[in-house]
């Protein structure tokens, strides 16, 4: 079903990063009872799926999410402004191009970080993709790639994109290896450089420059954005999802965060809704196995989700189950 163009004026303060296998719907409507404030971001999906493929499976999304992004791997401009004005007509807040991604299947598909080497083309298509809508239309990429990491090459490759009109640009403060190492390593080998980015937003104090990389602590986000215009969360947004409860508080001043069994009592009436259109249990619990770490009872916890919301019949009663055995805070 498509919805209205949502007119909202986006905060990027904080964000959290479009995550492959794990910032679907039911993620991203989880980590929203938890922090009201970030910007999330749909899981990268493919022009070509987006074309060929089921677009109400892969766009639907809840109201409720909002603000949200829909990330978007491709290189054909014409392909990707028919995919932008789908985001539009579906009620996505912003567009974002996927120019970060170094795995083998996205290099095969001619996107994701290896399109940095290829700023012309990138600045058609975002170009393509302004024309074709209202919604702010962004880049997310890494600070090189390969023997191509030198800061004249960053530069050049946002200065091209941002004369075509893209004002804001998501820096991974780490190059890409694009041979010779998984994208799991991709995220841990190459040391993080922030500086770079933060040089980034020196030369270019027009744009809205947001940091991506290793942001684990409030501490380490409060510091980047004394540099630069916001900070975009990966890992830890989903490992430790609690911690955007934390974020809410110190950097947004949101003292009115609910607490983890409020998040989880607010969770229910959507696992009933989706439940009674058939989705599986699981698909929802998986992203909620890290509300407690840390936590005494977290151990159990885990384990009665990860047992108990497999089996063909599972339903709110195991979430239930799991509620007892942690702390009621």
């Amino acid at each position: 079903m498509e919805k209205p163009v949502q007119k909202l004026k986006l905060n990027r303060t904080v964000s959290v990063a479009p995550m492959m296998g794990w910032t679907d719907r039911h993620d991203r409507y989880f980590l929203r009872l938890i922090s009201p404030n970030a910007l999330l971001y749909t899981v990268m999906i493919t022009a070509g799926a987006l074309t060929y493929g089921k677009k109400l499976d892969l766009l639907e999304f809840s109201p409720e999410e909002h603000p949200v992004a829909l990330q978007l791997g491709g290189s054909d401009p014409k392909e990707l402004a028919e995919c932008a004005k789908l985001a539009e007509k579906y009620g996505y807040d912003e567009v974002n191009l996927n120019c970060g991604c170094p795995s083998e299947r996205v290099q095969k598909g001619k996107f994701g970080a290896c399109l940095m080497a290829e700023p012309d083309l990138v600045a058609d298509c975002v170009d393509a993709m302004k024309q074709a809508v209202s919604i702010p239309v962004t880049v997310k990429s890494r600070i090189g790639i390969d023997d191509q990491d030198s800061y004249e090459f960053l530069f050049n490759f946002i200065d091209k994109i941002a004369a075509k009109g893209c004002d804001t640009f998501i820096i991974h403060a780490r190059k890409a290896l694009l041979d010779g190492l998984s994208p799991a390593e991709n995220r841990l080998i190459p040391p993080l450089k922030y500086d770079t980015a933060y040089r980034v937003k020196q030369d270019f104090p027009h744009l809205n420059i947001i940091l991506n990389g290793g942001l684990k602590t409030v501490e380490s986000i409060q510091d980047a954005l004394t540099n630069v215009d916001g900070v975009m969360i990966g890992r830890e947004a989903y490992t430790n999802p609690y911690f955007m409860a934390e974020v809410e508080r110190a950097v947004f001043g949101n003292n009115e965060v609910r607490s983890r069994r409020e998040v989880v009592e607010a969770l229910f009436p959507y696992i009933e809704k989706c439940l009674h259109e058939g989705t599986p249990l699981k698909d929802i619990t998986r992203h909620i196995l890290g509300l407690y770490q840390g936590l005494p009872g977290a151990r159990a916890w885990r384990r009665i989700l990860s047992e108990q919301a497999y089996r063909p019949a599972a339903n709110t009663n195991v979430v239930m189950q799991a509620l007892r055995v942690v702390p009621e805070r």
